[in-house]
């Protein structure tokens, strides 16, 4: 957040694809290129701070947890908060499912699929351009498998992953982040471009969808994924 309490994202701070956050007991293992590795723990209570995930959103309350390591990686006046309260903020796009996040940009999960991913490279390579990564998509779930846009018949339905289901709120509507090599922090103009030629709906241009978790659980590399009732799709 910055020093308003308002979300940076790699739309203005392209130094963010250069951190590296690991999960571990009781906090979070810090890392980007030039600084020295941080252990960050929970803050606790007393540590409450009331933030933004965009400026005209409604302010939701977290945890600060850092402002030296991160400000120091940014060149400017930031703050690392927290926040694990999953109910916090309702999701305004998901009338459909009356559903809430917390500091996530969007959705709490965003799932995409390789086959997808080939037939967009196979139109970049066409127009001359070089092919891009999966993660510049940065999904939290890749499938493979599936054939290629299978997921656009997915929305409204109920997913199975491993054990686990989760709804499918829709496609996920990209923008300039999509063009910010995740490696350099670098930006161009691929692949907006193209997905502006052949992924527009509407107003959007669309690539992956976003995911609703029906419960906590855990999914592994190789799980299936499957349409209740359905044959298997691929695997995760």
């Amino acid at each position: 957040m910055d020093a308003e309490g308002v979300g940076i994202t790699q739309r203005d701070a392209p130094l963010l694809t250069r951190l590296t956050a690991r999960p571990r007991p009781g906090g979070l293992h810090l890392s980007a290129p030039g600084l020295s590795d941080i252990d960050i723990s929970e803050p606790g209570a007393d540590a409450t701070a009331k933030v933004r995930i965009f400026r005209n959103k409604t302010p939701i309350p977290a945890r600060v947890a850092d402002t030296t390591w991160v400000s120091t990686l940014l060149g400017r006046d930031a703050r690392l908060v927290w926040q694990a309260d999953p109910t916090t903020r309702a999701l305004t796009d998901s009338v459909l499912f009356g559903d809430s996040v917390n500091l996530a940009d969007g959705y709490p999960v965003l799932l995409a699929n390789t086959a997808s991913l080939d037939a967009l490279n196979d139109r970049l390579v066409e127009g001359g351009d070089e092919p891009v990564p999966i993660h510049r998509f940065r999904p939290n779930i890749v499938v493979t498998g599936a054939p290629a846009w299978a997921e656009d018949d997915w929305h409204g339905r109920r997913l199975r992953i491993g054990d686990l289901t989760f709804r499918v709120a829709g496609g996920c509507a990209r923008c300039l982040v999509t063009t910010i090599d995740q490696e350099t922090g670098e930006t161009g103009r691929q692949p907006l471009h193209i997905l502006g030629r052949h992924r527009r709906f509407g107003t959007q241009l669309l690539f992956a969808v976003n995911l609703i978790p029906d419960l906590p659980g855990v999914i592994h590399v190789g799980d299936p994924v499957t349409p209740p009732g359905d044959r298997v799709l691929g695997e995760s």
